[in-house]
């Protein structure tokens, strides 16, 4: 299952650099090694939490085009978020 999530984490940023997401800001809790990376490319946003040298427990969590809160199981709910809020876009 380990090899599931760092594939997932891979794929993710595989795409998010394919598409030229850029990184807005990034937070380290030095006390338990979370990483919190905040990315975006146009209006679009989403969030990366991972724990060092985990990349297999990694969590994503962006938003649909209604606020709503979408936690990220694979690449394709990335994807469906993103080209569903770029595509309301004028």
């Amino acid at each position: 299952m380990n090899n599931i999530g760092g594939t997932l984490h891979s794929r993710v940023h595989n795409w998010i650099d394919a598409i030229g997401f850029r990184l807005n800001a990034s937070q380290t809790n030095d006390k338990s090694h979370v990483t919190t990376n905040h990315y975006f490319f146009e209006t679009f946003n989403f969030f990366e939490k991972k724990r060092r040298d985990h990349p297999e427990s990694t969590k994503f969590l962006c938003f649909d085009a209604y606020g709503e809160k979408i936690n990220v199981k694979s690449l394709l709910d990335l994807q469906v978020a993103f080209f569903e809020n770029i595509s309301q876009l004028k």
